[in-house]
């Protein structure tokens, strides 16, 4: 689009007044009838959300105008008028109809939505984003749009379940337009926005856990993780094979302990070049012995060697002492109280049985009292088609994982990438792969940070609405789903390099376009890792976590789907937050994988020792064969179930039945109640005392004795 004017003067030299006056010409625009004449002005306020970038000569000079332009945009109610017509798109059933009768879809089919997204997106992530240089009067917007986007505001609802509906109709081949991607981004960044992210979820556990007068956290997770170091690799068979046979070829030298590198310091050298050749000359029992920050003596391809010690200092000197545990232990009230119940039955052979609490069971404390909170908000919005929501997810996810095939009866998730013409030259053929890498990369980021999001927020917002969401995700098969994207060769997939630094923006609109050859696509950019990637790998495992954990049926699909060696090739990756979820999900299942796994990875073992927070009665290293029985998944699962569906059904159904109807226990609240009585009882209210009061004996003792 050529340079945006008014009366011949550029977007830059209008005052502001001038600009809201042209911002509120093209809102009344944007309600015109005709389709290609409301397409042109919402790309004309598109345009604005970009950074007028024609004027710009810098990339810090489009980002500038781009969050002025927003708040304006934002200001003027363009984020409202932009809804209604996403909402019209979404109920448009002759483009659903037609796109349906479609052989292909295509870019074509979603231009229109397309451009209402990009808007939307562009202004929620422009605002959910505090910059130093803000304004009290851009604080107090920020504040008033993420009410508006988590308040029921949009037909009763949140926008987030908007969105989800989209998800659905898409997933169930209703609209094969949807372009998901964009979709997706902004269900994301809506939430994100709406409830926060994980720095102010913990700002948020600090300040409930202060208002339940509970003990501080011993430590802030983010800021540990931040600071442990990766650990080096175990090796894989074929490799201890390879090192035994140079070892007898005499291949071994000893070499004074160095600094294992990380993705912490990878610019000091490439972590993951030459893996292979490193891992061939690893001594078997000293594969893993990176711990601490180090990794194998034998390791000289590599790494240069170091300066050799004095000769007079005594080798037993070069002794390194052990860090302390980055977790403080942990222990559960339920934990102790089994250590004690063992513990009385095996030295004086008393229990107490059930009765172990003097504090009388009341059944309800009158109606509940719900705070409105975000995510209250959120999950009263999306439960009645919660199951629906995640299904779709999980399908999307199925559908862009890397070690998925394609089907004739799987979802189209290429729709918004697919151009109308297919590629004819070997250059434009590489391009498009690599764009729809791309955008497969994209759609898995989004899904697993949404879904490590709702979990996170819902777990604090109420356990049961938590525990609901995981159900869902177990029932539609998660666990195997994130089994099956780790099952690839990881180390590719996080060094992948599917993008092109020419095309990303605002680079593009600034500098002038550099010939792409087919030698420069292959090349791709400088970046050594793609963290787009990294950071799918580690929601996905933290998802993993979340939903396993302290659910013995459930640890128990990760042994039958046999995920140990999955998750071991996983370790291969030198990051230290992956590395800690990876080793968290194979201390789960240590003591049902038997003695002789144990005994074949010792150094994995002592990583999980290092690394993993320790609890009370943790027998995770020495669990006997009684432990690894098989449990009753049905039954386990069943019996959650049904106290999750109590929980809704209190709270949440207003057609209550009686069963389910909390009662009110308190004297105090029971006699304040008002009552309606007939207009004729104040006249024989005496009668009623005397007939079913007083003239009633009453047995104390008995009372008493049942007491």
């Amino acid at each position: 689009m050529s340079s945006l004017q008014l009366k011949g003067r550029r977007w830059m030299e209008l005052s502001l007044e001038e600009q809201r006056v042209y911002v509120m010409r093209l809102l009344d625009a944007l309600e015109v009838t005709d389709r290609d004449k409301r397409l042109k002005v919402a790309r004309a306020i598109l345009y604005l959300a970009q950074g007028v970038f024609d004027e710009c000569d810098t990339e810090a000079d489009v980002l500038y105008w781009s969050r002025h332009n927003v708040f304006l945009l934002y200001d003027m109610g363009i984020f409202t008028a932009l809804l209604e017509l996403l909402s019209m798109e979404i109920d448009n059933n002759q483009a659903c109809s037609s796109a349906v009768r479609k052989p292909a879809i295509s870019l074509a089919d979603s231009t229109e939505l397309r451009v209402l997204l990009s808007i939307m997106y562009l202004m929620v992530e422009t605002i959910r984003v505090e910059t130093e240089g803000d304004s009290p009067e851009r604080k107090a917007a920020r504040e008033a749009f993420k009410t508006e986007l988590g308040s029921p505001l949009y037909n009763g609802e949140p926008f987030a379940p908007l969105l989800f509906t989209m998800v659905t109709k898409f997933c169930s081949m209703n609209a094969p337009h949807f372009p998901m991607k964009k979709v997706l981004l902004l269900l994301w960044k809506t939430i994100l926005f709406t409830l926060g992210g994980f720095e102010e979820l913990q700002e948020m556990k600090v300040r409930m856990r202060e208002q339940l007068n509970l003990s501080p956290l011993p430590e802030d997770s983010i800021k540990v993780v931040r600071q442990m170091r990766a650990a080096s690799p175990p090796a894989s068979a074929m490799e201890l094979i390879e090192q035994q046979q140079q070892q007898k070829r005499g291949r071994r030298s000893r070499r004074p302990l160095v600094k294992q590198d990380s993705l912490d310091t990878y610019n000091e050298r490439d972590p993951f070049k030459n893996d292979d050749v490193r891992d061939e000359e690893d001594d078997p029992e000293d594969v893993d012995s990176g711990i601490e920050g180090e990794v194998d003596p034998l390791d000289r391809d590599v790494i240069i060697q170091p300066p050799p010690p004095p000769p007079l200092r005594p080798p037993t000197e070069r002794v390194s002492f052990p860090r302390g545990l980055p977790w403080a232990p942990k222990v559960r009230e339920k934990d102790i109280e089994h250590f004690l119940e063992t513990s009385r039955n095996k030295f004086i052979g008393f229990t107490l049985g059930k009765c172990q609490s003097e504090s009388p069971l009341l059944i309800g404390q009158g109606e509940e009292e719900v705070e409105e909170t975000p995510a209250e908000i959120l999950y009263l919005g999306m439960l009645p088609s919660l199951s629906q929501y995640v299904i779709a997810l999980l399908k999307l996810l199925l559908a862009a994982a890397p070690t998925s095939k394609a089907k004739t009866d799987s979802i189209n998730i290429l729709a918004d990438v697919l151009p109308e013409e297919m590629p004819i030259t070997v250059l434009q053929s590489m391009k498009l792969g690599i764009d729809v890498n791309r955008h497969k990369e994209i759609i898995v980021k989004a899904i697993s940070a949404l879904l490590l999001l709702l979990l996170k927020h819902f777990k604090l917002n109420h356990i049961y609405q938590f525990e609901y969401v995981a159900q869902h995700l177990v029932f539609a098969n998660c666990i195997p789903l994130i089994l099956k994207f780790f099952n690839q060769n990881i180390m590719s997939y996080i060094s992948a390099k599917n993008s092109i630094c020419a095309l990303d923006f605002p680079h593009c609109v600034v500098h002038e376009m550099p010939e792409l050859t087919a030698e420069s696509l292959e090349a791709g950019d400088s970046n050594q890792f793609c963290w787009r990637n990294l950071f799918s790998c580690i929601n996905l495992l933290s998802i993993l976590n979340k939903i396993t954990k302290w659910k013995h049926s459930r640890t128990m699909m990760l042994v039958v789907f046999k995920s140990a060696p999955i998750l071991k090739r996983a370790l291969k990756v030198k990051q230290a937050m992956m590395q800690l979820y990876v080793l968290k999900l194979l201390k789960i299942q240590t003591k049902y994988l038997g003695r002789q796994w144990r005994k074949s990875n010792m150094k994995t073992m002592s990583a999980i020792y290092q690394k993993v927070r320790h609890r009370l009665n943790d027998d995770w290293a020495y669990g006997n064969d009684i432990d690894a029985r098989p449990w009753d998944f049905q039954a386990e699962e069943c019996a959650l179930r049904e106290c999750i569906e109590k929980f809704n059904t209190r709270r949440y159904d207003k057609n209550q039945n009686s069963d389910f109807t909390p009662v009110d226990n308190c004297l105090q609240s029971v006699l304040g109640q008002r009552v309606d009585l007939p207009e004729d009882f104040h006249y024989s209210y005496e009668m009623w005392l005397e007939r079913e009061v007083f003239s009633q004996p009453i047995q104390w003792e008995g009372l008493l004795q049942a007491q």
